[in-house]
């Protein structure tokens, strides 16, 4: 199954780590020094080089015992002379700034001189330096212009320091009356209908001003009983009309400023909202604002076809098709954790010394989590959790479970279980089942390594899923390979790779997630749960917090609901069918052709140019897919490598930068940043984008200047 790493496993490797860190404080055990048979330190320069041979005459044996991540070593040991080819990988130790010049590291060569009693043994120090090639340019706002008769905003007084031009009076309801009030000079006696009284206002306003000492050097009517009246000593205006019984109201004629036309993104209030940086980064924020207007009416069904749901637990009251209306246990097998076969009840069943979370209520929080403070929250349970995607959408999930309480199921049961999502009828034990919540899409955060061939049927039951007009969303695959996973790899299904948190602007790809020509998106699932990456910012119980999905689950061992951390391409799938279900819910799109169209139009390219099998035609870019209100406008560059890493040089006052890296093919993308997200010229954003290629050949490329338009 693809839900592999939990957040106890993470907890592990930290305490794992901490207890090397403890034994680490040991003494180094002392090394004699060298004989003259012995093999020396040195130093191994590649300066630009990929490769170099070594060969260091000697003649006993050796083995290479350790070496940097970012060298290979072609012979790991041997007798006679020390002899392999170092390969440097660069990109492996690039940091994310790029801001290395240079590259080192020590091989450690263990040795055997002489025989016997006359035997020698040591460890020799190799240290081994390359060259980084440099990547530079500059990103600059478009626009350069240079001249002397334009007066830029800039030479403005700062919004709130412009003084009133003068003053506003009006008179009260029938002071103006008929009395005859001397017209302005140059005014004409002869008023338009309604004008009359302001008129007189004009008039009397000016009369009272001109008294006090102040000269009028404008005066317009405002309305029926007010006039707009301008003068230099405005406080002076003001106590002299205001000492007048007949006047209603005197105010300054205060001055106004455009206003940005940015919207402000919405940040939910719930408890664990903070730690979930996948909405950020897919410009969610954006989105809210834009649900907070209305429109997104039209009443969707996301299926989670997975291991069942708790329908008790409290974060997703009024969010589910509940037994009764919908839901389904395609499971007919006694064994599979709830005690009976096929029915209505697809609850994730408790079961004996069951300890994991539910699979299945955390794919469902990704997408429907409900806003707020809970209702019916058990003693010491966080009173409002986390959020889902769909915030206020017209957006349900309806459970269908086709996994055991082991985490297995069979293709039989999901081929089922996808039929049935789709509204078509299905035949299980005799019975005949079909839902009258039909899904327009259909989320399989599930799959495994087998064969086309084996995966027909899965692959057929898509096919008719897609004919009766759903769309079929399944993950990747957690495989660290290439192997195409089931069911994701169907012709039909939208197959969603995992990206992460780099520490960059643009996120990468996370390692685990699998890498083939099926896969068509890309979604946040988290980082490699051994790579310890905290990048997101988020603390919890004052330790910072790793970089994986949260979302609502199951306590098995208290028997209560809680919420998970989890990573992998089971977290990935839903983020895109809740996109997908929000995009139809407005009216974006209307089908599932459209609508993956315009998931794959809109999505942020990563990688290489183009379609790739890392991230296929990008991750999806919520805010750009629906339209949402720009949340921002910052400028900034990003460069991606076509291996699916992202660096972040540093832009000094002027917009140059210089980037220390590896061999391979980048793209710099300088652009802005409009839903908030932090990541720079996506769709619908201004952008300007270069691509190079560095190697040992062309250690050097600069790109000249990138301006976004």
């Amino acid at each position: 199954m693809t839900h592999l790493y939990r957040a106890a496993g993470l907890v592990a490797i930290a305490l794992a780590l901490s207890a090397c860190d403890q034994l680490s404080s040991k003494s180094p055990p002392v090394t004699p020094p060298p004989g003259p048979g012995a093999l020396q330190d040195r130093t191994l320069g590649l300066g630009l080089s990929t490769q170099q041979k070594v060969n260091v005459p000697f003649g006993g044996s050796w083995r290479v015992t350790d070496y940097p991540d970012w060298v290979k070593v072609s012979q790991q040991g041997g007798t006679g002379a020390v002899s392999f080819t170092l390969t440097a990988d660069r990109q492996q130790a690039t940091p994310v700034a790029a801001d290395q010049a240079s590259l080192s590291g020590v091989i450690k060569v263990s040795w055997t001189a002489g025989e016997g009693s006359a035997a020698q043994n040591g460890t020799a120090s190799w240290t081994v330096t390359a060259q980084q090639y440099e990547l530079t340019g500059r990103a600059a706002l478009p626009a350069q212009v240079t001249g002397t008769d334009l007066i830029t905003s800039a030479a403005r007084p700062a919004a709130g320091t412009v003084a009133p031009r003068g003053v506003i009076v009006k008179y009260r309801s029938g002071a103006l009356g008929t009395q005859g009030a001397e017209p302005a000079t140059g005014t004409s006696a002869r008023t338009a209908p309604g004008q009359g009284g302001a008129s007189r206002a004009v008039a009397l306003g000016a009369q009272r001003l001109t008294g006090a000492g102040l000269t009028v050097t404008r005066r317009a009517p405002l309305g029926e009983r007010s006039a707009a009246l301008d003068v230099r000593d405005v406080p002076a205006a003001l106590a002299a009309l205001r000492a007048d019984p007949n006047v209603e109201y005197a105010v300054p004629n205060v001055m106004l400023h455009t206003q940005a036309t940015l919207a402000q993104p919405v940040t939910p209030a719930d408890q664990f909202a903070p730690l979930q940086w996948a909405y950020p980064l897919l410009g969610y924020g954006a989105v809210w604002r834009d649900m907070e207007a209305g429109g997104y009416t039209r009443a969707i069904t996301v299926a989670v076809v997975d291991s069942g749901v708790r329908f008790d637990h409290p974060d997703l009251q009024g969010q589910l098709w509940q037994p009764g209306e919908g839901a389904l246990d395609v499971l007919t097998d006694l064994q599979n954790g709830d005690g009976d076969g096929a029915d209505t009840d697809a609850t994730d069943p408790a079961t004996p010394g069951r300890t994991g979370g539910s699979h299945g209520t955390h794919v469902s929080g990704i997408i429907a989590a409900r806003w707020g403070t809970n209702a019916g929250v058990c003693a010491g349970c966080s009173p409002s959790g986390v959020v889902g995607a769909s915030y206020k959408a017209n957006v349900k999930v309806l459970p269908v479970r086709v996994i055991d309480a082991s985490g297995n199921a069979t293709s039989e049961d999901v081929a089922l279980g996808i039929r049935y999502a789709a509204g078509l009828p299905v035949v299980i034990g005799g019975t005949t089942y079909r839902t009258a919540h039909a899904a327009q899409v259909i989320n399989l955060s599930l799959g495994g390594e087998v064969s086309a061939d084996e995966a027909r049927p899965m692959c057929e039951a898509i096919a008719d899923a897609r004919a009766a007009g759903a769309l079929v969303v399944a993950a990747a695959g957690n495989g660290y390979g290439t192997a195409p996973y089931y069911p994701a790899a169907c012709e039909g299904a939208v197959s969603v790779a995992s990206v992460t948190l780099s520490g960059a602007s643009a996120p990468m790809h996370s390692p685990f997630s699998n890498a083939y020509p099926q896969v068509q998106l890309a979604a946040p699932g988290g980082a490699d749960p051994y790579s310890g990456a905290k990048f997101n910012g988020g603390t919890f119980n004052g330790a910072a917090f790793p970089d994986v999905i949260l979302s609502t689950s199951w306590d098995y061992s208290k028997n209560v609901p809680n919420y998970e951390a989890e990573v992998g391409t089971s977290q990935a799938s839903p983020q895109v069918a809740a996109l997908a279900a929000l995009m139809l819910s407005k009216g974006v799109t209307t089908g599932a052709d459209d609508t993956l169209a315009r998931l794959r139009e809109t999505a942020t390219d990563l990688g290489a140019a183009g379609r790739d099998n890392l991230f296929g035609f990008g991750m999806i870019n919520a805010a750009a897919a629906l339209n949402a209100p720009a949340v921002s406008n910052a400028f900034g560059l990003r460069v991606q490598s076509s291996r699916g890493l992202s660096f972040q040089p540093k832009l000094d006052s002027t917009g140059a930068f210089r980037a220390y890296l590896g061999d391979g093919t980048y793209r710099v993308t300088a652009g802005t940043d409009a839903n908030g997200n932090g990541v720079y010229g996506e769709s619908g954003e201004t952008r300007d984008e270069r691509s190079a290629a560095l190697a040992e050949a062309t250690p050097k490329v600069e790109l000249g200047t990138l301006i976004p338009r």
